[in-house]
């Protein structure tokens, strides 16, 4: 069974139609083929790349390239990617702004996943200019993780502000980490509810708030006033 109905991949084929400016690379991350210890620890690992191969054939503008364990670790690791299925988009020029998918993006994060992309192939997001300064002027990197689910309908809201963070900054990397698939990322921060930001291990945010919020959550951990 395919995980976009007919009716939901036009729908997105006429979002990419409308919104994409420039080409996109997407990245996905996943385990070597016929690894079934990575697919026991993680059952979605079939269901990411199959969704992800789905998104990346509903627009000429978007083209997919798969790195697997065990055959490219060279690129794993430059692109420090710590767990699988990860998913990372590139913009014009072979671009990477930082941003993340750990896990699967669906439920609420595929709506994440279509305007992520549309912002990576604009080169810009539509946060505040007073939040565009900010994180333009960053001395010091910063790490912004988001715990999330499939099934929150809050959790878009927190994962969008970060990865446009990311956009908006080259010193903020910003994940989205599917809370149920790494359940040891999930037990080391405490997840007892998403959304749950962290930005440098430590700062935290529990729920979706303003964009305003998070950025003086950033400024406080990367030790930068406003």
């Amino acid at each position: 069974m395919a995980l976009l109905s007919e009716k939901d991949a036009q729908y997105v084929r006429g979002f990419f139609d409308e919104h994409l400016e420039n080409p996109v690379e997407i990245l996905l991350f996943t385990a070597a083929e016929g690894d079934e210890l990575a697919a026991r620890k993680n059952p979605y690992l079939k269901e990411t790349e199959e969704l992800i191969k789905t998104v990346a054939g509903l627009s000429d503008k978007l083209s997919l390239t798969i790195y697997r364990r065990g055959t490219d670790d060279e690129t794993f690791e430059a692109y420090g990617i710590r767990e699988v299925p990860a998913t990372v988009l590139q913009g014009p020029g072979g671009i990477d702004y930082g941003i993340r998918f750990y896990g699967i993006p669906a439920g609420y994060e595929f709506r994440t996943l279509m305007e992520d992309l549309v912002d990576v192939s604009r080169g810009t997001t539509s946060l505040s200019e007073k939040t565009k300064e900010a994180l333009q002027s960053l001395a010091v990197d910063a790490h912004i993780q988001v715990f999330v689910t499939p099934t929150c309908p809050y959790c878009p809201k927190a994962v969008r502000i970060a990865h446009q963070f990311a956009i908006e900054s080259p010193r903020v990397r910003a994940d989205m980490v599917e809370a149920t698939e790494f359940p040891d990322w999930s037990q080391k921060y405490g997840v007892f509810g998403v959304p749950k930001t962290v930005i440098n291990d430590v700062e935290e945010i529990e729920g979706a708030v303003p964009e305003e919020f998070v950025l003086e959550a950033l400024l406080r951990a990367t030790a930068v006033k406003a």
